[in-house]
């Protein structure tokens, strides 16, 4: 027996051919009086009827569906694709064929879907390199048509201007410098020195530098109580001091006068490390915690907050850390405050 549902062309042939022979068969039987005519001509009948119908099935429709199969993969079928075709597709039933269809038809979707995504991605980010790039630019062409137009004569005004260009250049180059080191972790081009150290050492470190950035605000640095007790990470350590100084550097930007930075620093599962950076600042809004790990991407209010950053901090910790084959995560309220959160690898031996 066989089921209606996943009907092979082999069953539909010979169920076919059968319906068409015993009644024929029935009428030899009826006019001859003769069992062996009646036999003879169900056999000859169910045999040229089955292959006669198999025939027509995979001349007509399985030649079809054959072209379906080559146009859902585009490609010209190799020597394994023809012998799939000839001897294996023949096997399955509508209801498979359907079903495969159906499969192309949602991976195709979910490409389209992507794709879609893709496309607004890149016209986000094309109008977000524009706008990073066009306000240094601008910012110099004012200044050098102001000094050009006669300012240049007098000494106070010509070196504020100058100053005020020197500053704009400089931000041009970390913009161009930023997009070149993106493009290679994007590219898999980071080679990394792991070593073991110490991280509440590298974090000491980095508020140190940014010592004078988070005095001017009055914010306070520190590393939280508890999580003093020296833990030790494998990983690469200039490469995490990049992150650690684009987090807080971002904590003192988007921080609040006289607001506090904490680190927090935990052990996981005895193999990983937490890392953990937290402010009391302004926040970032809950619909954009998905995006701020895109490249240049900005809230509205962090963009009107910082004209000196280029955009691509975040985007290079996520790529610094996913390196290491760890992840990292954020999370924040609007007007209390943001933590950004990664994990390392625990010391090896």
């Amino acid at each position: 027996m066989f089921s209606v549902k996943n009907i092979s062309p082999k069953q539909i042939a010979a169920f076919t051919a059968l319906i068409l022979a015993i009644p024929e068969s029935i009428l030899v039987l009826a006019v001859e009086r003769s069992i062996w005519w009646a036999l003879g001509s169900l056999v000859i009948l169910f045999v040229g009827g089955y292959f006669l119908i198999y025939f027509m099935l995979e001349r007509f429709i399985y030649r079809k569906i054959k072209l379906i199969y080559k146009f859902i993969y585009k490609t010209k079928a190799t020597k394994r694709e023809e012998t799939y075709y000839k001897y294996v597709l023949p096997q399955k039933s509508i209801d498979d064929v359907r079903a495969d269809v159906e499969a192309w038809a949602s991976r195709n979707e979910e490409e389209l879907e992507l794709l879609r995504s893709n496309e607004q991605f890149r016209k986000e980010f094309l109008q977000n390199l524009s706008h990073e790039f066009k306000t240094p630019v601008f910012a110099i062409q004012g200044y050098v048509d102001t000094l050009l137009s006669g300012a240049l004569a007098n000494p106070e005004v010509n070196r504020k201007f100058l100053e005020k260009t020197a500053k704009n250049v400089e931000r041009l180059g970390n913009l161009l410098n930023d997009l070149d080191e993106i493009s290679r972790l994007e590219r898999g081009e980071l080679i990394l020195y792991k070593q073991n150290f110490i991280i509440q050492d590298l974090i000491r470190d980095v508020y140190e530098s940014l010592s004078g950035q988070a005095d001017k605000k009055q914010i306070s640095c520190q590393i939280k109580k508890g999580c003093e007790s020296p833990l030790t990470v494998f990983a690469d350590k200039e490469k995490i001091r990049q992150v650690l100084i684009n987090l807080v550097e971002n904590s003192v930007k988007y921080g609040k006068n006289k607001g506090s930075i904490t680190a927090s620093i935990y052990k996981t599962d005895g193999r990983h490390i937490l890392v953990e950076i937290s402010d009391d600042g302004m926040g970032i809004p809950e619909k954009s915690l998905t995006r701020v790990f895109e490249r240049f991407y900005r809230t509205e209010t962090g963009r009107s907050q910082d004209v000196t950053g280029s955009g691509l901090g975040l985007a290079i910790c996520k790529h610094i850390i996913e390196a290491h084959n760890q992840t990292i995560h954020v999370r924040s309220t609007e007007g209390v405050g943001t933590t950004f959160g990664f994990t390392l690898e625990a010391k090896k031996d």
